[in-house]
């Protein structure tokens, strides 16, 4: 079973029940609530705020509250912050969509009600313990305390959610400044998460959220002088930011995953991995395949076989169609490159097909076509189902042309290939941070293949993908001379 397939069954129920008849009543009565909950709650309860400095003094008070509390409850602060996800992932799914318009909404909702039932927890912190002649230093992982924190449009609340369930399981408070284009479900789930948790424990605020974001009010957080940490999910210029805001930064910056075909590979097993992988909520991932280099004596099967998974090709001329619609020339100079037009981020095939001139099924998950190595589709992390193929001359060019367009980002690269030392020489070259072998790219968080989930996948800092303990300080405790009970004194 396809990993896509896995994902969508386990919420399939709830979307025939809830979705289907009463989708847009569902997505407008959750994008009222939305925002009665920015504009009618009083600002400075249950997480939503309107300055920063109001939201960062009153995180700060909820940590120091946990901080004097067990870690039982931290226990189950987490579990109501999974229990809503899954329980409210149909509802929150649909308002997501229905706020960003990118996306597929079966994967909003899978998303929600993955992170709630996969991100690690509190079971995930250790202590560790050094003993011998002079005595016993026990090392412990402590919190920060106030965590600042950026977040994506292309995953808004199940950012915040993954976040939250690893910020808190090490016990900090975590102050968020969500995409503007994200902010009203961002606040509805904040709102929701810490109405149960102040229910339950009397702390509020654990997760606060500015509820009308800006650039400002990042640079803000960035800066303040009560934020110990911070957390950036997002694209190079939020990055960047993070990175000279003189504080500690773990960074989840951008991608732009090469996939490598060799000649050894299993072509139809490779197909349906691409295209579950770079179709799963349109191309919003940022490990998602972005471009596929195939080795020449296999290219024209690789096209064949991804035609008879389901993906639909668009010849030359509809390739540069779809390029002028869905590209665009930004900057100038040195500083000029491609982006994505929003009006195509994130939506689905058929939209990509009839904008590059073609009609198709509006079953189709994916388009794809052969492009040249220096195509704006190769180099550019484009974020929809579209990917471009590129025929190389042989394995050793296909990791190079790998190398090439993934750009230094160390982020994610896959490859799907029998022969061992192939895998072996394309992970020592790509050196990223996830690197997936013969499965679609959602593998590499636990989804299909083995490991732990988080949304924030930090390459640039090096943490990888984040846990709790990526969100701890180390402490180390010392006893000198005594209970070291195994040797004899001196």
């Amino acid at each position: 079973m396809q990993v896509s397939e896995s994902l969508i069954r386990s919420v399939v129920e709830q979307v025939i029940n809830q979705v289907r008849n009463s989708a847009s009543a569902t997505g407008a009565t959750a994008t009222s609530n939305a925002s009665s909950s920015n504009s009618g709650i009083a600002y400075g309860r249950y997480g939503l705020f309107d300055n920063v400095d109001d939201a960062v003094r009153s995180a700060r008070v909820a940590f120091e509250q946990l901080r004097d509390r067990p870690i039982e409850h931290r226990r189950r602060i987490i579990e109501h912050i999974r229990r809503i996800s899954i329980e409210n992932c149909v509802e929150l799914g649909t308002m997501e969509m229905n706020e960003t318009k990118i996306g597929r909404l079966e994967h909003k909702i899978g998303k929600l009600k993955t992170l709630g039932e996969k991100t690690p927890g509190v079971e995930f912190l250790r202590t560790e313990c050094y003993s011998g002649d002079h005595g016993l230093a026990v090392i412990e992982h402590a919190p920060f305390g106030v965590i600042g924190a950026i977040t994506p449009v292309t995953h808004s609340l199940p950012t915040i959610t993954g976040n939250a369930v690893s910020m808190i399981a090490s016990g900090n408070a975590v102050v968020v400044n969500p995409h503007p284009s994200g902010k009203k479900v961002a606040a509805e789930g904040v709102r929701r998460f810490n109405q149960a948790i102040h229910a339950d424990l009397g702390i509020d605020n654990l997760i606060s959220l500015i509820c009308e974001p800006t650039l400002e009010s990042a640079q803000q957080l960035f800066k303040h002088r009560s934020i110990a940490l911070i957390c950036v999910t997002g694209g190079p210029a939020v990055a960047r930011a993070a990175l000279n805001s003189g504080k500690r930064a773990v960074v989840a910056g951008p991608g732009n995953p090469p996939v490598v075909v060799d000649e050894t590979a299993d072509l139809d097993h490779a197909a349906r991995c691409i295209i579950d992988g770079a179709s799963f909520d349109n191309n919003l991932l940022c490990i998602a395949e972005k471009q596929v280099f195939v080795v020449s004596s296999v290219f024209d099967a690789m096209m064949a076989a991804m035609e008879r998974a389901g993906a639909v090709r668009l010849n030359a001329p509809e390739v540069e169609r779809l390029t002028h619609a869905a590209l665009q020339v930004v900057g100038e100079g040195a500083d000029a490159h491609h982006a994505p037009r929003k009006e195509l981020l994130g939506q689905d095939a058929v939209k990509l097909a009839a904008a590059a001139g073609k009609s198709v099924d509006p079953s189709v998950l994916l388009v794809f076509g052969e492009t040249t190595k220096d195509h704006p589709f190769v180099q550019t992390e484009q974020m929809m189902p579209f990917v471009p193929f590129v025929r190389c001359k042989d394995f050793d060019e296909c990791v190079k042309c790998a190398q090439q367009s993934e750009h230094g980002y160390r982020h994610t690269s896959i490859i799907h290939s029998r022969n061992v030392r192939n895998m072996t020489r394309m992970a020592r070259a790509m050196d990223t941070t996830l690197f997936v072998k013969n499965g679609p790219c959602m593998a590499a968080l636990g989804l299909g293949g083995e490991g732990y989930l988080s949304f924030s996948i930090a390459g640039p800092t090096g943490e990888g993908v984040t846990t709790p303990l990526t969100f701890t300080r180390e402490r180390r405790c010392s006893l000198i001379d005594d209970l070291f009970i195994l040797g004899n004194p001196s």
